[in-house]
């Protein structure tokens, strides 16, 4: 007969007690909320994208951030329109870690963003936006929802 603290002991193994991560991080799993190919293949077959580097100095990704991912097979990148993560004042907080895929000089791979997007993403991206750089007014132009 086991004792009381070895029963425990083997039950306590199979529980996780870590806190869950709401940030986006390397691995984290996220959604693709525009209307590309590749990414409604992704998604109805059940294999989200994950981040595989967020290009900002802390390596943490918020909202209007560019990231790295891998979506079947292939490395795409990214820009974050919506975050599970508690957010500064009057930015909404979403369900879901969400994605819209870009190609290398920031135009979209889609034509159509299917949720809301926040409306802070309008000043964070015109910011970003640089003459001989990305140009990220055109993910702004398919938008049809800011929050």
């Amino acid at each position: 007969m086991l004792s009381r603290t070895a029963v425990l002991k083997i039950a306590s193994r199979s529980i996780s007690t870590s806190v869950p991560s709401n940030q986006i991080i390397k691995l984290s799993r996220l959604r693709v909320v525009d209307n590309s190919e590749i990414g409604k293949k992704a998604m109805l077959e059940g294999k989200p994208p994950r981040c595989i580097h967020v290009y900002n100095k802390t390596g943490v990704g918020y909202i209007g951030d560019r990231i790295l991912v891998a979506i079947k097979g292939e490395k795409k990148k990214g820009i974050l329109v919506g975050l599970k993560q508690k957010q500064n004042p009057k930015v909404p907080k979403f369900d879901s870690n969400n994605l819209v895929l870009i190609d290398d000089n920031g135009t979209p791979l889609g034509t159509r963003i299917h949720v809301p997007i926040p409306h802070i993403l309008r000043t964070l991206l015109k910011e970003k936006t640089h003459s001989k750089g990305a140009d990220y007014t055109k993910l702004l132009a398919i938008a049809s929802r800011f929050v």
